[in-house]
């Protein structure tokens, strides 16, 4: 914590009495009640009061593997450098050929991190990915005692294994899944940015391909480990936060260059302003957080990202969705970029493919289904006569409807569809409140995408309740308003203003339809 020999005649606690009362405070205190000092900056000051807390909060971490002692550092720094004390080896491949940020370190605290994540990359074998790591070291080695010290903070991060509550990406599947991960989440908090950014003909994978960097490489180092004292209490999922937040502050200002805004965020905010938007954003829970981050692998794993170890410019060939060949009747290329930039990122891997279109086939309800039926997720786009584009995202199969015998509506579906509008001004209406429905039609009725439908409580409300397939029959008929109905023989429909999604009628309240089609991924 100080420099070795200065101070050590001294009894700091007597100097600063306060810093020692909060350090007692401190280790008194349970996790959630740490959780709210981490977020109100209780132990920021001294320095040697927030080394103390790294110390109690690290070496309490419940990790599930034992984490190497500091006898252990000391015999792999023997093997690997020998008496050397300054590294000439090159930086580890886990670190994807990134540099070590410097947060104020001098020479010799470059070289010491340099050694440690060399240490780190031989005792974990397993980690062949993880650009996260050099911030991650250097912001730690400040309020550690020495390197030993250091590399077992770290060691104790990545050994945790709870998936709930993770803190480091170890591989590129993983850390690519958090990427998605994060992109669904920004989708959801920031659509004007990802509107801005597929528009503009931007590769998304490559996009949030550095996410995570915009934290722990590009912050001011006294943003930065005001995000430390929180991440270290709370895991991955307040980087999410942090970075939806950044993101909110500068959507006006990093069109062009986001890392630039991130270097340059005090122009736009303080550190505590940061702090206080990132936790009044509502985000899911840890286990729909788990749950979304799993499906995105199992996403990957289908485009065959488990095959890679580091990002490669290939990465971002392979993954790039082909609009080059895209042909439709009712939006441009553009415009339907925009509405793929909105869907789920592990449906969004995909390029669209086009399952029904009036130009094509038969207009009407049953040459509807069944071209549609079978697939899941759809997005249903339509044209209207006075040349209005609004469409929908079906998360769930249509073929549900068909587990019902209702002569009425059948509602079935999920919180990650939503209803949008294109041309003009291009707007996304995600669910609002619990979960919005698609609703089949019975017998000679029309379907709906409906709204006013209460879910049971055994069923998790949230935007991210993909992993649910909840199906309900209607009782009784809703108020909250159609935001989108379909006559049966496709010719026309109607809309307007739903509660569930919050939105206003999508084009004209009656409508005829010029063309529609639905597509899949």
């Amino acid at each position: 914590v100080r420099s070795p020999g200065y101070g050590q005649f001294v009894d700091w606690e007597k100097i600063d009495p306060e810093a020692a009362e909060k350090y007692q405070r401190l280790l008194k205190s349970e996790h959630q009640e740490m959780k709210i000092m981490g977020r109100q900056g209780f132990w920021a000051m001294p320095h040697t009061l927030r080394a103390k807390a790294y110390y109690h909060i690290i070496h309490h971490i419940h990790s599930r593997c034992a984490a190497p002692d500091r006898d252990v550092y000391q015999e792999v720094t023997k093997k690997l450098f020998g008496e050397q004390k300054v590294s000439t080896h090159p930086v580890p491949e886990y670190m994807e050929g990134g540099e070590i940020p410097r947060y104020c370190l001098n020479k010799a605290g470059l070289n010491s991190v340099k050694k440690i994540l060399l240490c780190l990359g031989k005792y974990f074998p397993d980690m062949n990915f993880c650009p996260i790591l050099p911030a991650l070291v250097s912001l730690i080695l400040h309020f550690s005692e020495d390197e030993a010290e250091c590399f077992y903070s770290i060691s104790r991060l990545i050994s945790y294994k709870d998936p709930n509550k993770r803190y480091i990406d170890q591989t590129f599947l993983t850390y690519r899944a958090s990427c998605m991960t994060f992109g669904d989440l920004a989708n959801k908090y920031c659509r004007g940015i990802r509107k801005l950014i597929a528009s503009s003909d931007q590769n998304l994978f490559e996009f949030y391909s550095d996410w995570i960097m915009w934290i722990f490489a590009d912050l001011p180092f006294t943003y930065a480990i005001r995000v430390l004292d929180v991440y270290l209490l709370e895991g991955y999922k307040v980087l999410y936060r942090f970075v939806d937040a950044s993101q909110y502050v500068g959507q006006y200002d990093f069109r062009r260059d986001m890392k630039s805004f991130v270097q340059n965020v005090a122009r736009h905010c303080t550190a505590e302003k940061l702090l206080e938007k990132a936790f009044m954003i509502q985000m899911a829970t840890r286990r729909e957080l788990n749950l979304l981050f799993n499906a995105n692998m199992d996403s990957l794993m289908q485009k065959g990202c488990s095959h890679f170890s580091y990002l490669n410019p290939i990465i971002y060939i392979i993954f790039m969705v082909d609009f080059s060949t895209f042909s439709s009747s009712v939006v441009t290329r553009t415009e339907m970029r925009v509405v793929w930039a909105w869907i789920p990122e592990r449906f969004a891997l995909f390029s669209p493919i086009r399952l029904f279109s009036t130009t094509e086939h038969n207009r009407s309800l049953d040459s509807f289904y069944s071209h549609v039926e079978g697939h899941e997720p759809t997005v249903l786009i339509l044209k209207t006569v006075d040349e209005e584009v609004c469409g929908a995202f079906l998360s769930t199969d249509v073929i549900e409807r068909r587990k019902h015998d209702s002569e009425g509506l059948t509602y079935f579906g999920t919180g990650e569809s939503f209803v949008f509008t294109v041309r003009d001004i291009q707007s996304y209406y995600g669910q609002h409140h619990d979960q919005e429905t698609f609703a089949s039609a019975g017998p000679g009725q029309q379907p709906c995408l409906q709204c006013d439908v209460k879910w049971q409580e055994d069923c998790v409300s949230a935007v991210l309740t993909w992993c649910f397939s909840c199906v309900f029959p209607v009782l009784s008929g809703g108020d909250g308003g159609h935001a989108l109905c379909l006559h049966a023989d496709l010719e026309g429909g109607s809309t307007e203003p739903c509660d569930t999604f919050k939105s206003i009628p999508l084009c004209r309240g009656q409508f005829k339809i010029q063309s529609l089609e639905v597509w899949d991924r």
